[in-house]
């Protein structure tokens, strides 16, 4: 099977679906010698933040001679991305290799799995055969049902801000999804959080396991160390230093800064001087908040041109009421994905003046190109070397 056929594979509508749940997973993982319980573990949850904080583990740790294991989602441009060690991405013939595996047993058990459960998978063997010494484990949607929490222990587990998003799936008010990613907190191990929702304390509680909050109020040389920029960044990076100080109190100040400096996380509030371009994978209202305030005190005073899209499954509306301004020049991008905002459906409730995205257009440089919305966007409008389509 070629890299191509296996991706074709994995997003046919076979498999390209949500269905939370540990079950089908425990079984296939089960037939395979059980793979996740032969690692260590830092499990990230949250709404906002998970992909950031999974980055400056990643960096710090490797930085202090760990093999490091990361598993983030979604990608932008290839699957590969979401399954690193130390920082090189999984090659396609080694993810054809396990894709392989996992299909003969799903076959062999005449059962099925999802899209992010196959790469659940996928990642557990490929971690547990390359003997990684910590993954650091990001969750997809939620926590208590979500694949990665098919894992018995961990070291710690973190959880980001939380915030309204995927409320069909989760619950409607805070305090519900809070619920669903206290479901990563284990027996005896601690829980990371600057959010005491009553449901991570019960959580806490009931599995004997220490809750540690944090303030945003960090060191400023780690701040002015980090590499990522935004102002939301101090309360992820409260998360991380909590979890390096608990796990591993040894990684010395030094270490630490000079992981931080090196983080990458891209299109994350990522600023390319060349183009005089941000681009921001802000796909919800409290992201969207994030990059308005951002804009505001890196950039206050230039004129702004966006290129905008989302999924139907947000508040769209209320996004774009938080972000543009009257003077903003505003381009609205219809992408191809499923549950894409159409033009015509962002254009609707657009509050201000818009016009239809194509790659036919110029963003030159005399103003502040801002590139946001969707994950699933960005991949079709930027090309790999981050230069624009």
């Amino acid at each position: 099977m070629e890299y191509s056929e296996a991706i074709k594979e994995l997003t046919s509508s076979g498999m390209f679906y949500v269905d939370l749940g540990l079950e089908r997973i425990s079984e296939i993982l089960k037939s395979l010698g059980n793979p996740q319980d032969k690692l260590k573990y830092i499990h990230v949850a949250g709404t906002n933040g998970k992909g950031s904080v999974c980055a400056m583990l990643d960096a710090v740790l490797r930085e202090a001679g760990y093999k490091t294991g990361l598993y983030t989602s979604p990608h932008i441009f290839e699957y590969t991305e979401r399954i690193k060690i130390s920082g090189a991405e999984i090659s396609e013939k080694d993810f054809v290799k396990y894709f392989e595996i996992i299909k003969e047993k799903i076959e062999e058990l005449q059962t099925h799995l999802t899209e992010f459960e196959v790469l659940t998978c996928i990642m557990f063997l490929y971690f547990a055969e390359n003997n990684v010494d910590v993954v650091i484990l990001e969750t997809g949607m939620g926590g208590r049902f979500d694949a990665t929490n098919v894992i018995k222990e961990n070291l710690c587990s973190i959880i980001t801000h939380i915030d309204l998003d995927h409320t069909d799936r989760l619950g409607d008010t805070k305090e519900k999804i809070a619920f669903e990613k206290a479901g990563i907190i284990k027996p005896n191990s601690p829980v990371i959080t600057s959010m005491a929702y009553e449901a991570i304390k019960d959580k806490a509680d009931e599995c004997d396991s220490m809750l540690i909050l944090t303030s945003p109020n960090v060191r400023e040389d780690f701040l002015e160390a980090l590499s990522l920029k935004g102002l939301h960044q101090a309360e992820n990076l409260a998360l991380v230093l909590e979890a390096i100080n608990y796990i591993y109190p040894e990684i010395s100040y030094d270490t630490i800064k000079a992981g931080l400096s090196k983080v990458k996380n891209p299109f994350r509030f990522e600023y390319f001087p060349g183009e005089n371009l941000i681009i921001d994978a802000s796909h919800n209202t409290n992201g969207i908040e994030a990059l308005r305030k951002n804009l505001d005190y890196y950039f206050p005073a230039l004129p702004r041109r966006f290129v905008f899209g989302c999924l139907r499954t947000k508040d769209y509306k209320d996004m774009m009421e938080i972000l543009f301004r009257k003077d903003d020049e505003v381009y609205l991008n219809g992408f191809d994905y499923p549950n894409a905002c159409t033009y015509e459906e962002l254009k609707e409730k657009c509050p201000v003046k818009s016009q239809k995205y194509s790659p036919n257009i110029q963003l030159s440089k005399d103003k502040l190109n801002i590139i946001c919305g969707s994950f699933y966007m960005l991949g079709g409008i930027l090309k790999k070397d981050l230069l624009i389509v």
